[in-house]
Parts: C-alpha cells; structure tokens; sequence
C-alpha cells in the first residue's frame, strides 16, 4: 500500500526481519537498517558476515552510527564532512520511497566518498528525498567501514592476507538491496549504483564481482580518480607495518585490542606519513589483492564483469583546488615548485607542459597550473581515456564536465571536487553549512540544478540522461567526442579528447 493511502508507521518485511520507518512527506523512510553482522570484537578486520537477524520489529527511524573517523574542526570548502555518533557497529543503510508497494521502481544506491577516511550515508546532504519524490525512484545510502578498520591490509597465520574490507560492507548491502528491495517497492533488476570521489572508485570496484548474478545495471561515476594508484599486497603490508607503529602495537592481534578511538588517532601520523607536495594522497588506499579486486577498477568496466553495465562519468573543471587552493602549504606556490612537480609526471617535457598549461588559462598563477595539471591527471584524463575506450567497445557511456565557478573564498576555488553533488542531490538547504555555496546567484544555481538532478534521475531511470529541459545529450563516441558542460549555459561540447 502506498503512503498516500497508509499515514501510518510503516512496516516492512525483510529477511533478517521487520522494519518500522517513518512517513515523511509522502515518501516512507527507513533508517539504520542493518544489513551485516557488527564488524566488532572477533569480526573487526574480517569481511562483513551476514546478519543473525531479529524477530521483535526493529525501529528503523534513526541513522546507524557513521564509521569512526577524525573530524575537522574547520573546513574552509565542506563545513565538515563527519556526522557522528561514531560505532564501530556501523554496517546499516538507509531507503526512501514512494511506497511500499508492488510497483518495482528503479533503485539508487549511492556511495558516499571521502578518500576512503570519512562520511556517511546519513549525512543530510545524501539524504534521498529529491531523487525518490523528484524521480519516483526507490533510494538507498549506506556506511561501510572507513580508514584503518575498512583498509588496513593483514597476513593471517595461515599464508592468507585480509583486506578491502570496506568492499565486502559494500557488496553486502548490494547483496541486501537485491534480496529486500522489493519489498520497499523496487526492482532489483533495475539498480543504479552512484558514487562520488571514493564513491565513484567503489562503484568501478563494485561492477567486477558478479557471482550470482549481476548487482546492478546501470553506474554513475562522479570525480572517480582513475589514475589514482592502487596498493599492490607488499605496499599494503608496509603501510599496516608503519601504522602498527604508529599505535605502539607489535601484530594484528594485539591491534585488535586497540579501541577504536586511538585507531582514528593514528591515522593523522599516517597521513602526514604519505603526504608529497602538489599530489594528492590518502594514507588508506584498497589494494589489488587478486581476490576482493582481482584487477583496475576501471577495467570491470571495460572488459570485466561490467562491461555491459551504462556508465555516466564526469569530473568538475578544478577538481584539485579542492586539496590546493586553500592549503597553507601552497600558499605562496611558485613556478619552480610546480615544475619540479610536473617532472613527476612530463619528465624532460615538464618545462613545456607548463607553458601549455599557462598559455590554457589567460593570468594563470603557478598554483592554478599545479590545479589544472592534477586535475587532468588524476580525474580528466583517464576519465576521457576510459569514455574512449568503451566507446570503441561499443559500450555505452556519457562523459559531462562541472564548469559552474563558485565565487565563494574571492573565487580562487573555481569549480573544485565536491561542487557538483548539491546540484546533483538538488538539495542546497541540506548544504547551508558548505563555505563553497557561499555567494552563488540562486537563480542560475537553481537552474542548472534542475537540469542535472533530472538528468541523472533520466539515466537511472532509462540508462539516458536526456530530458526536455536540457540540450541533447549525446552519448560519447570517437567521431563527436561529445561531453556535456554544465556551466551558466549548459551545452555539449564536441572534440574534448584526452590527449
């Protein structure tokens, strides 16, 4: 029955047991549903187990606690991207829809990102109110295990090694919404995974295990750093020796007893650990085990297991003001730092890859080339070599780019990572406390909001971002190398190859 006809609580029968949500304006909620095994005590750092269940109705009106993680006192560009309360029993997701009913909507589940160190799927800014009212979707957020207790990476007595931990969570709750999503009036064979940064990266990772039966059949994949690089087994292993260290504990085991708010701490002294100027690094990267991720993310999506899923991907212009353009550190960046840092990437052709650089951006300063050449490098140009790629697979695929500059912080911050998810979500009052939204003209940022939101709703429904209110949206191909900008006027821009 559907919650227009239904005011009351409402109750859902899952596999692990009933569920009591909420209605909220016509739209039923359920929050902290528990969708693994706590990962505590002897199943820290083991893969997500599967749930004993429960037979009293569990009340699903409040989010789970968000996975332990450190939380900025100020942050300059989100306002802080951590909701506590902080569990380590944390493995619980959250649905949104029209209507407990028969009528197998599409489903989105959307990753939060956050290098793999912070967020939560019960942030108010991933809340999934507009795309289940807007959409008539079915929406589902989750918490899966961040930082030292999702990546750290193990060898077991026995010869084995433990690790991307936070994949297991993640394929759990896929798991759980294919086996229970109809009961909230999805369609399991209509799923769109979504994620951002991290998200996007998990998302990639995602499309590589398909035993069973494929997980879902569309991916949306925004700011993924597909040039990032993953951990081999031995770095992996080197980086838990260093962070054991850090904590003063010898092995695992003695690791284990550690209590989680002293794991949070050490993570710091890790960062700092694997911090280079002018790149971009997280002190937690998953690792390419062979097992949990057999190979590159983003070759599930080529030739792997998800190469016949519909992939939409795209980056923002700036994505690395995000790390650089407030950073005390660059500060007074100047053109020697940047070219010794481009010698990292160009070699002997660092001097002329600055030029070209500078020559793209009328005024540029040394810190808006070090921007420009590691947003390229991490995010644009693998994006647009993957978009290639799939294109000459016949695969289908729609590339955009984030043009829409933010005036906040004197402008310096362009269009940075993170920019696009409140006009994707279309939800700018869950984004009051971002210092980046600050400034903007509502008119042109409502707008264009609208257009994006509906065009990502279009795709989930229909695997095509098209709709009447926007200019026609090819899909990307080695003739027309068609990329969407959305910017003040949104329009498809031909030729943008990634070389």
């Amino acid at each position: 029955m559907g919650l227009a006809q239904d005011r009351t609580a409402p109750v859902v029968n899952t596999r692990s047991g009933p569920v009591r949500g909420v209605a909220e304006d016509d739209l039923a909620v359920f929050k902290g549903v528990p969708y693994a095994a706590p990962p505590v005590g002897p199943l820290r750092w083991r893969p997500a187990q599967p749930h004993p269940g429960w037979s009293d109705t569990l009340d699903a009106t409040a989010h789970g606690p968000s996975s332990p993680q450190a939380v900025r006192q100020v942050d300059p560009i989100l306002g802080g991207h951590g909701l506590p309360p902080f569990d380590e029993d944390c493995l619980t997701l959250n649905v949104w829809t029209p209507g407990t009913d028969d009528a197998r909507r599409p489903v989105l589940v959307w990753i939060h990102g956050g290098a793999f160190i912070s967020g939560s799927g019960g942030m108010p800014n991933y809340s999934g109110e507009t795309f289940a009212r807007d959409g008539d979707l079915v929406v589902v957020t989750l918490n899966y295990r961040l930082g030292p207790l999702g990546l750290l990476y193990f060898a077991s007595d026995d010869g084995t090694e433990q690790g991307n931990l936070w994949l297991t969570d993640q394929l759990a709750a896929l798991r759980w919404v294919h086996d229970n999503i109809a009961a909230f009036g999805g369609d399991p064979d209509n799923v769109t995974v979504a994620g951002q940064s991290a998200g996007a990266l998990s998302t990639a990772a995602l499309a590589g295990h398909a035993s069973g039966g494929r997980l879902f059949r569309r991916a949306v994949l925004q700011s993924v750093p597909l040039a990032m690089p993953l951990a081999t087994p031995d770095e992996a292993l080197a980086r838990t020796a260093a962070y054991l260290e850090m904590v003063g504990a010898k092995d695992g085991d003695e690791l284990r007893a550690v209590p989680w708010p002293r794991l949070v701490e050490a993570t710091a002294g890790l960062l700092a650990a694997t911090m280079e100027w002018g790149h971009w690094t997280v002190p937690f990267m998953p690792v390419l085990d062979g097992g949990t991720r057999a190979r590159q993310p983003v070759d599930n999506l080529l030739a792997g297991p998800g190469a016949d899923i519909d992939v939409l991907i795209g980056w923002t212009r700036e994505e690395c003001a995000f790390t650089f353009a407030l950073g005390e550190a660059y500060a007074s960046t100047t053109k020697e730092q940047v070219l010794r840092r481009a010698q990292d990437s160009f070699g002997d052709g660092a001097a002329e890859a600055y030029a070209s650089y500078e020559a793209a951006r009328p005024g540029a300063r040394p810190i808006d080339v070090l921007i420009d050449l590691t947003t390229d490098e991490l995010f644009r140009k693998p994006a647009l070599a993957f978009a290639e790629a799939r294109a000459a697979g016949g695969r289908p695929v729609w590339t955009y780019e984030f043009d829409f500059p933010t005036p906040a912080h004197d402008g310096r911050l362009g269009a940075p990572h993170c920019l696009e998810l409140p006009f994707v979500f279309d939800n700018f009052d869950k984004w009051a406390h971002a210092p980046f939204l600050a400034g903007m003209d509502t008119r042109i940022r409502d707008g264009l909001a609208r257009s994006m939101h509906q065009a990502w709703i279009s795709f989930i429904r229909t695997g095509d971002p098209n709709h009447p209110a926007m200019p026609h949206w090819d899909r990307y191909d080695q003739r027309s190398r068609s990329t969407m900008h959305f910017d003040t006027v949104t329009q498809a821009v031909s030729h943008l190859g990634p070389h």
